[in-house]
């Protein structure tokens, strides 16, 4: 399959603004194997940069405008990258055309005539993972780009040699109305990214126009629980499978646990079982994204046995509930969860286990994300029974308040009005002497958020070994 030629003839070199990201790495890599001469650049190096060093992409720390020589043909960048960045700036001056990653992403997906575009709020990663993870048991050499660390591929994407590609499709700066996937999935719909969309009703307005992408021969799967259901699907002329609640065409049936919260049931299409399953990933929201898999292995005309065998290995990825060890005999584990329905479903399928007590250390990403959804996240601990604030994860963002902790420390305040022993502490060393004096064998310590919180559990796993 010629994909390279997905790309304007004229095109050889190509330079990524932002090389070491997930996403970006993972598109790197498949230009390089396609021939494409490729560079780019990061702030920082990291494992994932060295990588691309060792198959010849050339790298450069930092941003610098000398990075734009005069034989690159291309600029690539991400939503993050800022207007003014010196290598954007100096690709506008010299005339070298720039595409955003969403973009290059929809023009290689081109290239792939069963493509799989996985949307949601929160679900995509680990469901991106079950598909791949069926769709490398029937032996059809997908390419998979995903948005953290799979370990049946032990990377973030795999460049295949079939007509087959599954990846995430983000909402956010409606970066996946740039797809045009043959199956599309939308998980849910909730609010989130306000600092874009601004009200509920444009995210609902974008998901509706993702859907409205997937051509008349393709077909839209989507959670028949979604409260907009009716909104996103009026007037689409492709095909619609639901799946989730007991009257969709997919179903969970006999859902039970096991003592490890580990959960087995039948998959049922209308009233016909297509087989038990028994899963390695907590949750009832894992039901759900393992049911979506179910229906795109239906459309692919995979055996509902070689289906369910995939979905029953599927571990995700790494940060989405990650065993990364014990300390004192509490287990330690991580999740990527930051927003409050990942944080409420995570903790749920914790409770699932038989651990004595779930101390939940919480990184809020995002000021904006914070603020905006500062009642929900108060009620999303429910299921925790001591819950530790760290100071929010700015990412691309100024603090909002008086000081910078005045949202970590106001949300510690809302969650104890839920009743819950929840305490701010200034920093993860603060945490760590906590955690130190305070956690018990038979605890779970889960640390979430989308920034860096799962140093804390690393280093006290470390401080024992």
């Amino acid at each position: 399959m010629n994909k390279k030629a997905k790309l304007n003839g004229d095109v050889n070199h190509v330079h990524f603004i932002g090389i070491g990201g997930i996403s970006m790495s993972g598109l790197a890599e498949i230009l390089h194997r396609d021939g494409y001469t490729v560079s780019g650049s990061d702030w920082t190096a990291s494992d994932i940069t060295r990588h691309l060093a060792s198959l010849g992409i050339k790298f450069h720390s930092g941003n610098d405008a000398a990075y734009i020589t005069n034989d690159i043909d291309l600029v690539v960048y991400t939503a993050a990258v800022k207007p003014n960045n010196p290598e954007l700036t100096a690709a506008r001056d010299k005339n070298i055309p720039i595409m955003d990653r969403a973009k290059l992403l929809g023009l290689i997906m081109k290239g792939y005539p069963n493509s799989i575009a996985v949307a949601g709020v929160h679900g995509k990663t680990t469901t991106t993972a079950i598909i791949a993870e069926v769709l490398l048991a029937a032996d059809l050499d997908p390419t998979i780009s995903i948005g953290g660390f799979m370990e049946a591929i032990g990377s973030n994407y795999r460049v295949g040699d079939s007509s087959y590609m599954v990846l995430e499709a983000c909402e956010y700066f409606d970066s996946f109305l740039q797809f045009y996937p043959q199956i599309g999935i939308i998980l849910n719909i909730e609010s989130d990214h306000l600092d874009y969309f601004g009200n509920f009703d444009r995210m609902i307005d974008s998901f509706r126009r993702f859907a409205g992408n997937i051509p008349d021969d393709g077909t839209l799967i989507i959670h028949k629980g979604i409260p907009c259901l009716d909104k996103v699907i009026e007037n689409l002329t492709c095909n619609i499978i639901t799946y989730g609640d007991s009257d969709a065409d997919f179903w969970a049936k006999d859902i039970r646990y096991s003592e490890q919260g580990l959960s087995s049931f039948h998959i049922m299409n209308g009233e016909r079982s297509k087989g038990e399953a028994t899963l390695q990933l907590r949750g009832t929201h894992n039901i759900d994204n393992t049911l979506a898999a179910v229906a795109v292995a239906s459309i692919l005309n995979i055996a509902d046995e070689i289906a369910i065998q995939g979905i029953s290995q599927a571990t995700g990825t790494k940060r989405r509930f990650e065993h990364k060890g014990t300390y004192k005999g509490a287990a330690v584990v991580d999740d990527y969860a930051h927003h409050p329905t990942e944080i409420k479903v995570n903790l749920a399928a914790a409770a699932h286990g038989t651990y004595k007590r779930i101390i939940c250390a919480f990184q809020s990403h995002t000021y904006t994300r914070t603020q905006n959804l500062l009642e929900e996240f108060a009620a999303a601990f429910e299921h925790a029974d001591i819950v530790l604030i760290l100071p929010i994860y700015a990412a691309r963002e100024v603090a909002i308040g008086p000081t910078p902790n005045y949202l970590a420390e106001l949300l510690t305040e809302r969650i104890c009005d839920h009743g819950k022993k929840a305490y701010f502490l200034e920093s993860f060393e603060m945490a760590e002497d906590w955690l130190k004096d305070n956690i018990l064998p038979d605890d779970l310590l889960i640390t979430m958020g989308a920034g860096d919180i799962n140093i804390i559990g690393e280093r006290l796993i470390k401080s024992v070994e």
